[in-house]
């Protein structure tokens, strides 16, 4: 009994100073998507497995300027040092030569990932010009959810009297099951402001 006692101590003070969003899932959403879903096994619930936030630099890969600028941006929306991809090989038609940055990118799991997330749904999306939901096609046929955002000052780090060049950037939310229902469910559940249709609606 006191062993007992002790762990559930251990667990309570584990969720005080864990990320609300990840206690939310452990304490309120696992037990929902059990239920709904049939899921006997609490190591098959759907979970996010990681986040990625990535920007494609285009035409400005050549630019210095800019893309060292995209990756300040990055690293200080993701709280992350972003990693630059590089091209393979040249490609004439589209002007690509190779050995040049055509893009960076940032991964985010665990905990960064849990807070980013958080920010994302609650603070980042409400800020995007005439919002009305993400819509449901954003989620794909293996539960993964893809958001395009046309300008990256909508995330609350960045200051517009300070932005050069506007940009856009990527973020894919990877979870851990196949099925789309199950991820729509789960992102849904942790908040992702999705459109309703009229069919849904009604």
């Amino acid at each position: 009994m006191a062993t007992k006692f002790a762990l559930l101590k251990k667990l309570e003070k584990k969720l005080i100073n864990m990320n609300r969003l990840k206690q939310q899932y452990i304490t309120d959403i696992i037990p929902k998507l059990r239920e709904e879903f049939s899921i006997s096994n609490v190591n098959a619930v759907p979970k996010i497995e990681k986040i990625t936030v990535n920007v494609g630099v285009g035409k400005q890969q050549e630019d210095k300027k800019f893309i060292e600028s995209v990756e300040n941006t990055l690293a200080r929306i993701t709280g992350q040092k972003p990693v630059k991809t590089i091209a393979k090989k040249s490609i004439s038609n589209f002007k690509l030569r190779e050995g040049v940055v055509i893009g960076l990118m940032v991964t985010l799991r665990k905990d960064l990932m849990y807070t980013f997330m958080d920010k994302l749904v609650n603070i980042t999306l409400p800020r995007v010009r005439d919002f009305q939901g993400i819509n449901t096609k954003s989620v794909d046929a293996n539960g993964n959810l893809n958001i395009g955002f046309k300008e990256h000052i909508v995330f609350p780090e960045i200051y517009s009297d300070e932005v050069e060049k506007l940009h856009g950037l990527e973020v894919s939310v990877t979870t851990s099951t196949k099925d789309r229902k199950e991820g729509y469910r789960l992102l849904e559940l942790m908040g992702v402001p999705f459109k309703k249709d009229e069919k849904t609606k009604k």
